[in-house]
């Protein structure tokens, strides 16, 4: 069950909400927890468990830390328990088989002979959502030893805050520590409501009108054989890709963040615009920016962060960033994708900020950083090495078969995607983010984006089924 689908819009989601409002203040989390429960395990029922576990765990750990006159040493076991048991987890579904695989590589490489990941392995199943709410379990742990949250009133609160579906299986990640006093006591009014719709149809919009049609221009070109792309038609591919996968994630945040304002919580924002950014560093600050906070506050800054001069800074950034590509997915590409990433936000750093850079005009820094960003989302998109290498030539015009290029630009040239094309830079490029456009909600606001919620479900009708990009992360 997605957001996007008849399901969850026509009957899951009704029910939900009629069922919270219905029951006295004491069950409203009961009811948050247990449709969030059918909600996760709509995909597979076996998650379920998974989820349930690592809630108790990191529920108990929390205690122990907590636990008036607990030594300090029992806080920390708590801590560790808590930390390493998600990670344990989460490395466990999501790099088992690619650490058996590399592993093969490495050996074939040493002339020893590869070998077969066994069949249990193979058969590993990645929950959806793993990475999201493990971080977010993990994070209670890590708040409580901090001091910087008080633990939660019940285990039913703490497993609302867990397992809450708007943002369970794709962020954005909610730190305990900003939910906290929410969950002891929040309003709902008509107001806020109506805001939350408003924000979920914006959401809903921008997923089936903008990102889908360009996930089909992005799949025909990375899908063309050898030689088909002309350089023109590639960099128009990979700009359609970087369309698709803001307006799916920032879709689905907009629309988690909707669903939250429905019952009443304020979840922080995740994009800020991150295509207007006039540096790697500016686009990390409006990316995803529940993800790169998570991993400044609790990776960078416990590493050391720019508090043990400037070479363990720069070691810093590329650590963070590593593990940021390799959160994204268990390949080698993601990690490539991370190290670049990481490798500018040093280079940046080097020449400081007042650089010659620094002195060039705002537009064409924001048009270098979108180059970089775009050679980047190369990585992250394809499924391996050679698909990526075959693109970027295609990209820097090395090579390509001039009447095969022709048909292929006849092929993606059609109306209906330069239409959807033109919209989408539009919204990238002029529009504010969400949060800026509906602060103030008006009556028209609100009316358009019912019209915009329309039109999105004629399209999806009609277009059929498609899943949130990040659901594989």
């Amino acid at each position: 069950m997605v957001f996007s689908s008849h399901i969850f819009l026509f009957y899951f989601l009704f029910i939900a909400i009629a069922t919270y409002y219905l029951v006295p203040r004491v069950l409203k989390h009961l009811v948050i927890t247990l449709v969030s429960y059918v909600f996760y395990g709509w995909w597979n029922p076996w998650f379920m468990l998974l989820m349930l576990a690592s809630t108790v765990v990191d529920y108990l750990c929390g205690m122990a830390i907590a636990k008036e006159g607990a030594s300090q040493a029992q806080r920390k076991t708590a801590l560790w328990v808590s930390v390493v048991g998600n990670l344990a987890v989460l490395g466990f579904f999501k790099y088992c088989g690619f650490a058996v695989g590399s592993a093969s590589m490495v050996a074939e490489s040493l002339g020893l002979g590869a070998f077969e990941a066994p069949e249990f392995v193979r058969n590993i199943v990645l929950p959806v959502g793993i990475s999201f709410y493990t971080f977010q379990s993990m994070s209670y742990s890590i708040d409580l030893y901090r001091g910087h949250a008080r633990p939660a009133p019940s285990f039913i609160d703490f497993a609302c805050y867990v397992s809450m579906f708007p943002q369970l299986v794709a962020g954005p990640i909610v730190r305990y520590g900003s939910v906290a006093e929410q969950l002891r006591s929040r309003e709902h009014t008509i107001e806020g409501f109506v805001t939350g719709i408003t924000r979920f149809n914006v959401g809903f919009a921008k997923k089936v009108l903008l990102a889908d049609p360009m996930g089909m221009m992005a799949d025909a070109c990375f899908g063309a054989g050898v030689g088909v792309l002309s350089a023109p038609m590639a960099w128009l591919g990979i700009t359609a890709y970087a369309f698709q996968i803001y307006f799916d994630f920032s879709g689905y945040s907009d629309m988690a963040i909707g669903l939250g304002r429905m019952f009443g919580f304020r979840f922080p924002e995740n994009f800020d615009s991150p295509y207007k950014a006039d540096s790697i560093t500016d686009f990390w600050r409006r990316w995803h920016i529940s993800l790169s906070t998570f991993l400044r506050d609790y990776l960078y800054i416990p590493l050391g962060g720019n508090r043990l001069g400037s070479k363990r800074t720069y070691v810093n950034l590329m650590t963070v960033m590593l593990f940021g590509g390799l959160w994204h997915g268990a390949q080698w590409t993601f990690i490539v994708w991370g190290a670049i990433h990481g490798g500018m936000l040093a280079l940046e750093r080097l020449m400081g900020k007042d650089s010659f850079y620094a002195k060039w005009p705002h537009a064409l820094r924001v048009a270098i950083t979108f180059v970089i960003v775009l050679v980047t989302w190369v990585f992250f998109r394809a499924e391996n090495f050679e698909v990526a290498w075959r693109y970027l030539s295609a990209m820097f015009a090395f090579g390509g078969d001039a009447p095969a290029a022709a048909l292929k630009t006849a092929e993606l040239l059609t109306p209906f995607n330069m239409f959807a094309f033109a919209l989408a830079s539009l919204v990238v490029w002029f529009c504010p983010r969400s949060a800026r456009l509906l602060e103030t909600l008006t009556a028209p606001k609100a009316a358009a984006s019912m019209v915009l919620l329309f039109v999105a479900l004629s399209m999806m009708y009609a277009r059929g089924y498609s899943p949130f990009l990040y659901f594989q992360f």
